[in-house]
């Protein structure tokens, strides 16, 4: 990566940063560059306006977040559908993205959720976010194709919904849900059989 994209990402992760901690309001070039630890007008030489500055932030979670997505992809793509025993590699990779998204990356995901509000009111900003959300939708759908689904088209944006909720709750909301690493696996586990399961998901279509 040439030093400009070295400079762009290190900005777009610091606005991620001030975005968890601050929310949109505390979203500010100046505000950016602190958190980056660049010098004054670094934030707004690369990202003129705003908007360039959201949409550089949206883009951003997007290839973090494929490049995490390319574990449970490769595991569903050895497991192959073949049976329970296989499923467990997938199983474990996808608790482990979870884990990880509600540790290590609950940064990105607080940020995800103010831009997902910002989103609703401005439509420049919920063009980006649509766009951005294609890849992670079509990385799901490929990988429950590989791990043997019937419907991945229709399943993925139910595990994606799924995933999303107990994501959130667990950082943002009542915290109802909260399960440990046996349970989240054992969820999982559960869920992958019945969308694997052609006799019980034509009954839910």
């Amino acid at each position: 990566m040439n030093a400009d994209g070295s400079r762009r990402d290190r900005l777009a992760d610091a606005a991620i940063e001030t975005l968890a901690r601050e929310g949109t309001r505390g979203l500010t070039h100046r505000a950016v560059d602190r958190e980056a630890g660049l010098p004054e007008g670094s934030c707004s030489y690369y990202f003129r306006t705003r908007q360039a500055l959201l949409q550089a932030v949206i883009e951003r979670l997007e290839a973090v977040d494929a490049a995490e997505m390319a574990a449970p992809l490769a595991a569903a793509g050895a497991a192959g559908g073949a049976d329970d025993a296989d499923d467990a590699d997938v199983v474990e990779s996808v608790a482990r993205l979870v884990e990880r998204w509600t540790t290590t990356g609950r940064s990105r995901m607080l940020a995800r959720y103010e831009l997902a509000l910002e989103a609703n009111r401005r439509p420049e900003v919920r063009a980006v976010f649509v766009r951005a959300g294609r890849r992670s939708r079509a990385m799901t759908e490929a990988m429950l194709a590989a791990a043997g689904a019937p419907d991945p088209g229709a399943q993925a944006p139910l595990l994606v919904a799924y995933l999303d909720g107990l994501i959130f709750d667990h950082l943002a909301g009542a915290g109802a849900l909260d399960l440990d690493p046996a349970g989240l696996r054992a969820a999982l586990a559960h869920l992958l059989h019945a969308f694997r399961d052609p006799a019980g998901w034509a009954g839910h279509r």
